[in-house]
């Protein structure tokens, strides 16, 4: 009889490999490979056909909306989950430690209890007592609120029967542990574990589950792949310990776009929404000021109005500084050279600095012509209008080019009381809102041109 060879497959990626390694070398996941059935035994194994509980039926009888949304009673969050928590889903919420997240769910909650609904909050890293100082700060304590402190499994499923929750929080999934279940607590067997236990849950009984996920050193979602695929929906809690601005960015949505951003605020008294970030990223200054021109970038669905300085002081090093903050600094030294070749920008013997305001982070394409605006005004002494907005990709030539959603750009700035928008040649008009000066251009001359030009129009928005 011929020997069977074992067979070795990480867990996380499905690659399989000859023989065990610490390390997956497809997705360097530490861990996750794991010997399997012999590929011959598995090859021989045969599946027989199981007649159905109920048959297939056609998608144009399935009726659609049986199951609703249930707003949380915080529109921001709403507004990233679509429209609210569907009965039965299980959202993975993940961001860096300190970041909010479970002062953001301890506000959910308070909702949610608000609305008559009963909430489980299940922590695994903090006591009872620790959650309930934080809801009284916060003021988050409701008697449809209830809370336990434990890690294993087979207990919080106990919670559950005893509770009879609508709404199930589980602070985090690295913390618990499933009984009969080999692995570490926090590892990829256990996590995967924890988490298919609590999706059957969710699926069989209809409660919403809201599990808070760990990230690794590079801002990804801790734990196998496979997670991210058993859940329905995925945020990332992401934040600036030096600004007190939050956002939830959607990753994955099975019931909403996955594009949708929630901006909130940490303040000492909890986290509140911010139904309108643009104010925050925008200076108030009493007259115009030379270095500093007003974008409108777009956080997935949403168009932020933010502003751009730039400073350019001559300097005797041999190798001038450059120091960017908020912005790709690749694309600023672009722009660099791309305004010396086109606009006669001398920055090789200056300082350059290049920043944003309000922590706001800005890498899409669109943000060229405003840093290039910045770039001018500081290197000219000139000062771009705060009325005026800019939006456009800047190519190596020179030229402007269109970038998308540049109707609901413009009418962000014109919300805001910015009368004057400078967009590149060849956008639609019909995209456009009216009452707001428009100035389309096809070059860095014509931009700096019509960024210079004034108009009684156009009237400071602050």
């Amino acid at each position: 009889m011929a020997k069977t060879r074992s067979v070795f497959r990480c867990s996380a990626c499905g690659h399989q490999v000859a023989k065990w390694f610490g390390r997956c070398p497809e997705c360097g996941e530490w861990g996750a490979i794991a010997e399997s059935a012999p590929a011959a035994a598995a090859a021989r194994t045969g599946t027989t056909s199981v007649a159905p509980s109920s048959p297939a039926v056609r998608i144009t009888e399935v009726v659609s909306g049986a199951v609703g949304s249930c707003p949380t009673g915080i529109a921001e969050f709403d507004r990233v989950l679509g429209r609210g928590v569907v009965p039965g889903s299980v959202i993975l919420l993940a961001g860096e430690p300190g970041v909010g997240k479970s002062t953001l769910l301890l506000e959910t909650v308070k909702h949610w209890a608000a609305q008559g609904k009963t909430a489980l909050y299940v922590t695994g890293e903090e006591s009872a007592g620790q959650v309930r100082l934080r809801a009284e700060r916060t003021d988050a304590v409701h008697e449809n609120i209830y809370l336990a402190s434990e890690t294993d499994l087979a207990t919080v499923l106990g919670h559950v029967e005893a509770v009879a929750p609508t709404l199930l929080i589980v602070d985090s999934v690295q913390t618990m542990v499933a009984t009969g279940t080999d692995g570490v607590t926090g590892g990829v067997t256990q996590i995967r574990a924890v988490t298919t236990a609590l999706v059957s849950l969710a699926k069989t009984s209809g409660i919403a589950v809201i599990l808070v996920g760990h990230v690794t050193k590079d801002g990804t979602v801790a734990g196998p792949r496979s997670l991210e695929h058993l859940v329905d929906v995925v945020l990332a809690f992401e934040g600036d310990r030096h600004s007190s601005l939050r956002m939830i960015r959607g990753i994955k949505n099975r019931f909403g776009p996955s594009d949708e951003v929630g901006c909130f605020e940490q303040r000492s008294d909890g986290i509140h929404q911010v139904s309108d970030p643009s104010g925050i990223f925008v200076h108030h200054h009493e007259s115009d000021v030379a270095g500093s021109a007003a974008l409108v970038a777009m956080d997935g669905r949403r168009a932020l109005v933010g502003q751009i300085q730039a400073l350019l002081n001559d300097t005797q090093m041999t190798s001038p500084r450059r120091a960017v903050s908020g912005l790709d600094s690749a694309r600023v030294a672009m722009m660099l050279a791309v305004a010396e070749k086109h606009a006669g920008i001398k920055a090789s013997t200056k300082e350059v600095y290049a920043s944003t305001v309000g922590g706001m982070k800005v890498t899409e394409p669109a943000a060229d012509l405003a840093i290039f605006l910045a770039l001018y005004s500081s290197h000219h002494n000139v000062a771009v209008p705060s009325s005026t907005v800019a939006i456009g990709e800047v190519g190596l030539a020179g030229e402007v080019r269109r970038v998308s959603s540049v109707g609901r750009r413009v009418a962000e700035a014109k919300r805001l009381g910015f009368g004057h928008a400078i967009i590149p040649a060849g956008t639609q008009d019909e995209d456009l809102p009216r009452g707001i000066r428009i100035s389309r251009v096809n070059n860095l001359l014509e931009a700096q041109s019509a960024a210079t030009a004034r108009s009684d129009y156009a009237q400071a928005p602050f």
